[in-house]
């Protein structure tokens, strides 16, 4: 587990070795009360925002209830200035130079607010073999509430990203059987407000549901490294929004808009 005072050599070391670090601190208590006013705003200002239909919302299930529950605005900065400060802040931006070695380009960034009772995410790793995918790619989590066993928080396993892909690469998101990993290595990203965890895309990870009475609302930002394809945030959301309608028309619902 690494702090804020940490040597840039010895954390990007550590990123190396296991594939993931975590940086203590990084933002302000001030940065994560207005954060957090902000995703409260989102829910009650933006509601209209909240459709089945909206390719910007995703959907969980809550494994007490079975309901489809709101989830994620997938993205984010651009309905919420705090988040967009935060994905550019200069704190944030200074540690991925130090683990990148030159300048890290936003590619993602989505706001999961995960309430009580819905599910995790099953083991996977990020990277996807669609054509320019960075390989470069990791991914920043800023919580917002504390993050723990019982809310669900991000497990992941050290050590695997040195061998790169582990599904067919075939352009498809596919889950990693349990097996793939020992889960004896597996790592709980145990954090706080103002703390941020940093993973990269041939990480494998997964989270647990959300089985307490609290929320456990995580930024997820992405980057690649500037020479890994420069800014690729507006080509990225074209194409992943293109794939989405095309998954939504296969079930039958070609309805679908981004608002």
């Amino acid at each position: 587990m690494n702090a804020t005072a940490e040597p840039p050599a010895a954390r990007r070391a550590d990123y190396a070795r296991d594939g993931f670090v975590i940086v203590r601190g990084l933002y302000d208590p001030a940065d994560m009360r207005a954060a957090s006013a902000e995703a409260d705003g989102l829910l009650t200002d933006r509601a209209h925002l909240k459709s089945v239909r909206n390719i910007r919302c995703r959907w969980q299930n809550n494994v007490f209830t079975g309901e489809c529950t709101f989830e994620t605005f997938d993205p984010v900065i651009d309905i919420g200035p705090v988040c967009d400060r935060l994905a550019h802040d200069t704190r944030l931006l200074s540690v991925l130079h130090d683990l990148y070695g030159e300048p890290a380009r936003l590619f993602k960034d989505k706001l999961i607010y995960k309430p009580p009772g819905v599910k995790g995410y099953g083991l996977h790793q990020d990277w996807i073999a669609w054509d320019g995918f960075p390989r470069s790619f990791l991914t920043v989590l800023v919580p917002f509430d504390a993050a723990d066993r019982d809310n669900g928080c991000t497990v992941v396993y050290p050590g695997y990203h040195h061998d790169g892909p582990l599904t067919a690469q075939d352009g498809k998101y596919h889950e990693l059987p349990a097996e793939t990993v020992d889960e004896a290595r597996a790592v709980h990203l145990l954090l706080e407000p103002g703390d941020v965890a940093i993973f990269g895309g041939f990480t494998p990870h997964r989270s647990d549901p959300n089985v307490s009475a609290r929320w456990r609302r995580q930024l997820y930002l992405s980057y690649n490294a500037d020479s890994d394809g420069g800014d690729q945030r507006a080509k990225h959301y074209r194409e992943f929004h293109a794939w989405l309608r095309t998954k939504y028309a296969e079930h039958g619902k070609t309805d679908t808009y981004f608002e």
